[in-house]
């Protein structure tokens, strides 16, 4: 039976080639776009999945105000949370950055990138895998230090690592460990020091100091809410009731006029893909690409099975008289069903293997646009794929298996049924569905490029064509500013350098190093500390609205001036600020100038306090500067950032190697995922119009096949050929325009949630829709009605002479 099956499923293949490969073709580009979406989810999902203490270990995070919210804690949290909390069984503070430093062994230097400092029980919230040593006792103390496998090779090259001394950041360290990480993690160091005790010591008792990331191992992952109500508790009394006595206000009087600092836990098992902010250094990924990916591929794989359910229920009435006879001879309904199943089955197989191959070719370009390494392997995935063709095969074959069965037999036997109206009203409505997820697509990807090009071409408040930001590594915790301004006056001398100034903030998306809170009259703001040298404001065009820039001619400047910007002084609600005093973290600062407001985090954020002041204004800033910006002549800027490499790898960090960039491209990387997001919508719209218009184009010739006799008898009396192409294109323009209005509601509705994301946004207008409409109806019309002008040029002796 299943090879008569197999030889009837053949024989039909080749009598309706072009049906049956845009049946293979649409469902192998659907199966494709699932599987690439499904790679991508489980790279995503694989983040942690080994730690077996994944939901026990949560990351605490604080609700700044203003400042938003913030997954750094102070040093005197974590001993006071665990003898409060009898929920907590162990905490751990680490630098919530990777540092990239020269670890060197016997004189042989090597740059290593992922550098971590954390507590000695860090091996317990991270249980890599010790191929050498032990997890206790590899950090045990500030002159130990554990490695991973890698680095162990890099360093020792066959040499035994354990007690081995290797210099790193001016200090000797000891190797006590070699470790193996099994699997994709959030926190994947190559190296892990244990430097951090020192400075939590230094910082016990200071509470303003949100400077650590700090993990909490709870007894039972159910008590989060108890945890979080008891770290709120401590900081009412730590933080607010300190500062309201200071101004002389009691605790709900502060918390009134000002708010207070509510935490939050976030799950290292979702911390990947949690909507919480995380500060692990290997960073969260993209949920709402993986939502929109998912969404997107899920549509287009209902695309295909849609064209596959109509492609066969148009084609099955040519099997009319083949069911017919099969029931006269004895077949029963539950045969015919098993066979029709059958052949979808054969089908569905040749997409999942076509589509594996379109998969397996396209998956460099697919890693290099996500920027992953993803491999089709894992049982996951095949158990994954399994479900997928399982899924396609009762969706796409039960129902026209059971429409077919159903067939009227003597009805079909007379000759009647290919007249028949039957499954007319199926096709029908499923030809709306493709045009209605087709509309979906190009308007949705239209307002996707709308808001893209508005970012991109969005006035910044700055201009950073000419500016280069240069990594400035510390050499040590005194003198770094002093160092900078040595360097400062070697740099100028650099043909083709125009200017240099520094500052402790960058264009990258992280924004300032700090945050801090500051009082006028009785308004407080949490602003942005934006530590700066003379000339920064300047250099980058940022405009003073009022005031003056700070100068190295007025000694003030470094003493006590500063500078807000536009957003600060809306928030002091003052309308002559300038010569006022702020309240800075027991200092008084007066204000010399308001500038104008630029954008620091990407255009999805809005706009902060900013409060700008002389590096040298607070001591303990000149730690935290970490770029030098230098301005270019535009002429030749090719030499002068070759002659700036010399000098930085001659004169200034012999050791590390010159990493910049132009400020205006590393802004540009704030909205790189949404360019991203773009172009994955232009080019899943670019499938889902290729699927739907291989299904229109089978429909409409199958359906003005059906029309030949007609057309034939109408020609021969007369009827022109615009008259002609009008009505058999009049059908497909309705259901195009019914597809479109269906379309609207949904497109208008989850883009306006998608735009909710930015800050700074376009508003949905009538364009997209209107282009949108016209790209259907002429798609639509192409394809029609090239189809009815061939059908009107046949010969129609054809047609007519069996009559």
């Amino acid at each position: 039976m299943i090879l008569n099956w197999l030889k009837i499923f053949v024989y039909h293949f080749k009598q309706n080639k072009l049906f049956s490969i845009l049946n293979v073709l649409g469902l192998s580009i659907g199966i494709s776009g699932l599987i690439f979406a499904i790679l991508y989810r489980n790279e995503e999902h694989s983040y942690n999945a080994w730690n077996p203490e994944k939901e026990k270990i949560f990351e605490v995070f604080n609700d700044m105000g203003d400042a938003g919210i913030w997954a750094s804690n102070p040093a005197p949290l974590g001993p006071i949370v665990i003898k409060t909390s009898k929920d907590i069984d162990s905490y751990c503070y680490y630098n919530p950055w990777y540092y990239e430093e020269i670890v060197s062994y016997k004189g042989k230097k090597e740059l290593i990138n992922k550098i971590i400092d954390a507590q000695s029980n860090f091996f317990s919230f991270f249980p890599f895998e010790f191929v050498k040593g032990s997890p206790k006792t590899a950090i045990q103390d500030g002159n130990s230090m554990a490695i991973s496998e890698s680095t162990a090779k890099l360093l020792f090259k066959e040499e035994e690592p354990l007690g081995k001394q290797v210099e790193y950041s001016g200090r000797i360290f000891m190797i006590r460990g070699v470790y193996r990480i099994p699997g994709k993690s959030s926190l994947a160091p190559e190296v892990v020091t244990n430097l951090i005790a020192s400075s939590l010591q230094e910082n016990s008792d200071q509470w303003g100091n949100y400077n650590y990331g700090l993990l909490l191992k709870l007894k039972n992952p159910a008590k989060t809410a108890a945890v979080i109500k008891t770290i709120d508790r401590i900081y009412y009394e730590n933080t607010t009731l300190k500062m309201a006595k200071e101004q002389g206000l009691s605790g709900p009087e502060f918390v009134k006029r000002y708010g207070a600092t509510k935490s939050g836990l976030s799950s290292l098992e979702t911390a990947r893909l949690n909507e919480n902010v995380s500060i692990l250094p290997e960073k969260k990924g993209n949920y709402q690409f993986l939502v929109i990916m998912i969404g997107l591929s899920v549509l287009i794989l209902v695309l295909s099975i849609v064209n596959y359910v109509n492609l066969t229920t148009a084609n099955a009435i040519k099997r009319a008289k083949e069911v017919g006879v099969r029931r006269i001879i004895g077949a029963t309904k539950k045969q015919i069903i098993q066979q029709f199943v059958f052949e979808t089955i054969l089908v569905v197989c040749c997409a999942v293997v076509l589509s594996l191959m379109l998969v397996e070719l396209s998956l460099p370009y697919y890693n290099s646009f996500l920027e992953k390494s993803l491999e089709l392997e894992g049982s996951q995935f095949y158990l994954q794929l399994l479900g997928i063709v399982l899924v396609v095969i009762l969706v796409a074959g039960i129902f026209p298996a059971v429409y077919v069965s159903n067939f009227e037999t003597l009805k079909v036997l007379k000759g009647n049924f290919g007249r028949s109206k039957n499954g007319v009203w199926l096709r029908n409505g499923m030809l709306i569905l493709q045009f209605t997820i087709a509309t979906f697509f190009i308007i949705g990807s239209y307002i996707v490029y709308q808001q893209v090009n508005f970012m991109m071409n969005k006035e910044l408040g700055f201009q950073g064509n000419q500016v280069i930001d240069i990594s400035f590594r510390r050499i040590s915790n005194e003198g770094n500013f002093e160092r900078y301004a040595t360097i400062k006056k070697e740099l100028m001398k650099i043909k083709g350098v125009q200017d240099v100034s520094a500052g402790t903030f960058n264009f990258s998306g992280s924004g300032a190093t700090s945050t801090s809170g500051f009082n006028y009259k009785d308004v407080a703001v949490q602003g942005q500390n934006m530590a700066i040298d003379f000339g920064m404001l300047k250099m980058l065009d940022i405009k003073m609205l009022e005031g003056r820039n700070l100068s190295p001619g007025i000694a003030s400047d470094t003493i006590d001036s500063v500078i807000l910007n536009k957003t600060a002084l809306d928030r002091l609600n003052e309308k002559e600020p300038l010569g006022k005093e702020i309240s800075w973290n027991g200092n008084k600062l007066k204000i010399v100038g308001i500038a104008d407001d630029f954008h620091l985090f990407g255009l999805h954020e809005k706009i902060p306090p900013m409060v700008f002041f002389h590096i040298k204004t607070i001591p303990w800033m000149g730690k935290t500067m970490s770029r030098v910006y230098v301005k270019m002549s535009p002429e030749d800027m090719e030499k002068t950032i070759a002659a700036l490499e010399k000098f930085w790898t001659k004169k200034v960090d012999t050791d590390y190697p010159f990493k910049y960039d132009f400020v205006n491209k590393e802004f540009a990387r704030t909205y790189a995922a949404y360019v991203k997001q773009r172009n994955l919508f232009a080019l899943l719209n670019g499938v889902v119009i290729l699927i739907a218009l291989f299904g229109l184009f089978a429909l409409a010739s199958y359906s003005i096949e059906r029309r030949m006799k007609e057309i034939a008898i109408r020609k021969t009396l007369g009827a022109e050929t615009k008259t002609l192409l009008k009505e058999l294109s009049l059908q497909y323009l309705i259901f195009g325009i019914i597809g479109f209005v269906a379309a609207t509601f949904p497109v208008y509705y989850l883009l306006n949630k998608w735009l909710e994301n930015f800050a700074f946004r376009i508003t949905i207008a009538v364009s997209p829709f209107i282009i949108g409409f016209l790209v259907l109806m002429f798609l639509t019309l192409l394809i029609v009605l090239s189809k009815a002008y061939q059908a009107t040029r046949v010969d129609v002796l054809r047609y007519l002479k069996y009559e």
